[in-house]
């Protein structure tokens, strides 16, 4: 099989190293090229119809989060507004990346150091994964984790001053995808279409 090549698009820190660790994982010859982002899910919206452009030369991928939209369909349609081309592997995570990393359950709790109990469960279901996650970290028996992941008292701030840091360090190192995309049907679509995906490539005249 002929090596792939992909670009990635995606809003953040955490869903760049979560999407690359779910292409390694499935073991094809996906080489990344560049990936576009990290400015959050509104960038994504606006420039979305580009990359569905491009990638009729190169193939992307897109991951974004559901939030609080009804479903993966309805905000596909919503942000391109025009046919998806082929080569343009859009995958949503529900509702949050968060939650593809709270279904490795035991795994994510000793990483964290807190009691597999509290952990969520039925994580694609969450309203809000990511207050979930942080609501669970709060308890973590290690300050170190505790810090980086938790804002500090009286902060504004949404999440901890090293949150992307100290999760993505969990998905490279702890992270069983097995295990989570078993428990997270969203997670599992996104690996089935990764291991099913044939690019189209344009026809080129012959001479």
């Amino acid at each position: 099989m002929s090596p792939i090549p992909v670009n990635l698009a995606v809003e953040d820190e955490l869903s760049e190293t979560v999407l690359r660790t779910v292409i390694k994982f499935v073991d094809r010859e996906y080489h990344i090229g560049t990936t576009y982002g990290r400015n959050g899910f509104g960038y994504l919206r606006k420039t979305v119809r580009g990359w569905n452009s491009a990638a009729r030369g190169t193939p992307f991928v897109l991951l974004t989060d559901l939030d609080k939209n009804t479903c993966p369909p309805t905000l596909i349609q919503e942000w391109l507004g025009i046919p998806q081309h082929p080569n343009l592997i859009f995958r949503v995570a529900v509702r949050e990346v968060e939650a593809w990393l709270l279904a490795d359950s035991h795994n994510f709790a000793s990483f964290l150091t807190v009691r597999q109990e509290i952990m969520p469960l039925d994580c694609d279901n969450l309203a809000d994964p990511k207050e979930q996650l942080i609501r669970v970290a709060r308890q973590a028996r290690s300050r170190d984790i505790r810090n980086r992941i938790v804002p500090a008292p009286r902060s504004t701030a949404k999440q901890g001053p090293d949150y992307n840091g100290c999760l993505g360090a969990f998905v490279q190192d702890h992270w069983d995808i097995s295990i989570a995309s078993a428990a997270s049907p969203s997670l599992r679509r996104a690996l089935r279409k990764l291991r099913t995906f044939e690019p189209t490539w344009p026809d080129v005249p012959i001479e």
